[in-house]
């Protein structure tokens, strides 16, 4: 299946996301505006119509002036990101590792990479739901388990060899709980799967990375990491650290490792038209939209093949919304996150039997028949 282009509508419709992008492609680009102005000031013909429409003169500089600014802005952020070095990945000789790949938005980001002859090998408590090609392969894993997380890492390198690619993708979501009554059965698997996970796979994979210089970590957080909502603490507050631990580790690899090479990879989505978010307020649909599992696979896929450190936040308007939300004054900040809550009224996700709810210390957690990849512990007084 070919990727989408970035020049299509998206399947969300149109928002301000396809206008942001419409305006950085025709009147914030350089490319466009850089020779208007220099025909504008140095052709005959273009000194006349600066003189008859000044005004229009007066934004167009203002439109490359933006622009410039903007190109000028995405080199830093790349050269930062990747420490001013390139890497090069040849497809066919990469391995990917891909928790909670069985179903949901893993399947599909699983099944994009098989397609490019890449080979995956997929962590997942539940088997596949999809006939996988002969480059896929499953592993069992509880992810709440950091015995099982061993076992299937270990298994993987002696069968694979070591992975250059590891994405963090598995989640689950305990529902709609005040801090106060938040079940700590629930609270417990938010934290092992969302960010303890990531510890354990991190600690079997990223050593050979590192003695290579070469490879990728991506790390699938949440828009909710930036700007939590009330009645999501478990959630949130897994994904923030989840975020965190991120951050981190891009900071130590080029510090601490010294593999300036290794590429990290942040995706922040905000809800999505899935199960999991089943109830939850999909906002205005215009600055805020519920996303399609497609149109985040996609961006996860494309981020690994562009193979550079990058951070992406889903919608864009997240950006500047939610991700810049601590640097605003306390009382729109604040005032905002309260508001939030009105996300929360009809949520009730998708209910997926987890046993009795109970996890076992150092064992794998009490779950029968699970559905979907990701998953939500729908609210026990709902159940």
């Amino acid at each position: 299946m070919p990727l989408r282009s970035d020049y299509r509508l998206q399947r969300e419709g149109f928002t301000s996301d396809t206008l942001a992008r419409l305006f950085t492609s025709t009147l914030f680009n350089p490319l466009l505006t850089l020779p208007l102005a220099l025909l504008a000031r140095y052709t005959y013909k273009g000194q006349t119509l600066s003189l008859e429409h000044a005004k229009a003169l007066k934004w167009l500089k203002v439109a490359l002036a933006i622009g410039l600014y903007k190109k000028v802005e995405k080199v830093l952020d790349w050269g930062v990101l990747n420490n001013w070095v390139g890497d090069r990945y040849v497809w066919e000789e990469e391995l990917v590792v891909v928790t909670g790949g069985s179903d949901g938005i893993g399947r599909i980001v699983v099944g994009l990479l098989a397609e490019r002859g890449i080979r995956v090998a997929v962590m997942d408590i539940q088997p596949l739901t999809f006939e996988a090609p002969p480059n896929v392969t499953y592993f069992h894993t509880d992810l709440a388990s950091p015995t099982s997380i061993a076992a299937a890492t270990s298994a993987i390198k002696s069968q694979l060899g070591n992975p250059t690619i590891l994405i963090n993708n598995a989640g689950i979501h305990s529902g709609s709980h005040p801090i106060t009554t938040t079940p700590p059965h629930l609270l417990d698997l938010n934290y092992r799967i969302n960010v303890l996970s990531h510890f354990h796979t991190l600690s079997a994979f990223l050593p050979s990375m590192i003695a290579a210089n070469h490879g990728m970590v991506l790390t699938v957080a949440s828009l909710a990491a930036h700007a939590s909502a009330p009645l999501m603490a478990a959630y949130a507050g897994s994904k923030a650290a989840a975020m965190a631990t991120h951050e981190v580790l891009h900071a130590e690899l080029a510090t601490v490792h010294k593999a300036p090479k290794v590429r990290t990879v942040l995706v922040c989505p905000a809800f999505m038209r899935t199960k999991l978010f089943q109830g939850f307020d999909e906002g205005d649909g215009w600055v805020m939209y519920a996303l399609e599992p497609e149109t985040v696979a996609e961006g996860i896929v494309k981020a690994v093949l562009r193979g550079r450190s990058d951070v992406l936040v889903m919608p864009g308007a997240g950006w500047a919304l939610a991700v810049k939300l601590r640097g605003m004054p306390s009382w729109w900040g604040y005032g905002l996150r309260k508001g939030f809550v009105k996300l929360m009224s009809r949520f009730v996700g998708r209910a997926v039997v987890q046993g009795e709810g109970k996890v076992e210390e150092g064992g794998e957690s009490e779950r029968k028949g699970p559905e979907e990849s990701m998953v939500v512990v729908q609210n026990e007084q709902a159940a």
